[in-house]
């Protein structure tokens, strides 16, 4: 009788795990629901009582946003990631830069909206009746301020990510090699086969 062996692959993965998967994702379809659910405009309209269920449900998906950023920077300690693939130098310094503002922004847009709702006076709100107080005294001007900024960041991030799919995208369908592949479920239709596709050397331009 004769056995059959596989052999046992080592070094980094080809792809990113499950859970690391799954908190991508699931962070791009958060960000992408809090944006179209934002109620945006004045400070008189954004805490109008037509605009509760709207801004309860933004204000749950933002600290939902917050929650996954803050697990998938732990989880980076310990998960094993792919290797980078071998592209060009400007195009490896342009991919650390864009991760690098995703996270940053990933961060501050959440703690902008809590920090501009707090020192305008207003309480934190979430689906299911949970409120949160303001744990310091108001400075309205001061909150109105950090409330702008978080807007500005808020449409920030949408064109960052934006910027991250196109590159995305680029690579699958124009390099042709397995960074899109290795953010991609295993279901995924020819998600498996590009990731294990040997890696090509890096342009020379």
């Amino acid at each position: 009788m004769t056995f059959q062996t596989h052999p046992v692959r080592t070094g980094p993965p080809r792809r990113y795990g499950r859970v690391a998967q799954a908190i991508h994702w699931a962070t791009a379809a958060l960000v992408l629901a809090a944006f179209l659910y934002g109620p945006g405009g004045s400070e008189a309209r954004v805490y109008a009582a037509s605009r509760d269920f709207d801004r309860h449900l933004h204000e749950t998906l933002g600290s939902s946003v917050f929650a996954l950023t803050i697990l998938r920077l732990v989880w980076r300690l310990f998960d094993r990631r792919p290797e980078p693939e071998p592209v060009s130098r400007w195009m490896g310094l342009a991919a650390i830069a864009v991760q690098a503002m995703l996270y940053l922004l990933l961060v501050a847009v959440p703690l902008t909206a809590v920090l501009g709702a707090w020192l305008e006076g207003h309480s934190l709100a979430y689906l299911g009746g949970l409120t949160i107080a303001p744990p310091f005294a108001a400075s309205h001007a001061l909150g109105a301020t950090i409330a702008t900024i978080h807007t500005w960041l808020g449409d920030a991030i949408l064109w960052v990510a934006g910027l991250h799919a196109a590159a995305a995208l680029y690579h699958r369908f124009v390099l042709k090699d397995g960074v899109l592949a290795a953010m991609l479920p295993g279901w995924v239709p020819g998600a498996s086969r590009v990731a294990l596709e040997p890696k090509r050397p890096p342009d020379a331009r």
